[in-house]
């Protein structure tokens, strides 16, 4: 049962990339509770080269689908759109705690 799933490369760029996406939010907040602001940053921009990564991923299966050249839809792939929400939700939620961190950090140093 070797069947080829139609955009694979994209659907696991998707999922590699969100993940990815998704644990360097996570290590950006860490470095944030430590005080660790620049790293905290860092991590962040870290996040948003995999989600334009997986943005790239994804642009060719829209311009398919725009194209007319539509994709059966299956569970990898809607698992895929899955992970790359959560972890665009999950980075922008980062980035606010990251700024509440540094606002409580700059309040206690007064």
């Amino acid at each position: 049962m070797d069947e080829e799933i139609p955009n694979q490369e994209a659907i696991m760029g998707l999922i590699i990339n969100g993940g990815n996406a998704k644990g360097s939010s996570f290590e950006a907040i860490e470095y944030a509770k430590k005080g660790d602001f620049d790293h905290a940053r860092d991590k962040l921009k870290e996040a948003d080269d995999f989600l334009s990564k997986a943005h790239n991923s994804q642009t060719g299966m829209l311009t398919n689908e725009a194209n007319g050249i539509h994709t059966p839809l299956s569970l990898l792939g809607v698992h895929a759109q899955d992970h790359i929400m959560t972890a665009i939700t999950f980075r922008d939620l980062a980035s606010e705690i990251i700024d509440l961190y540094a606002l409580i950090d700059q309040k206690l140093r007064k």
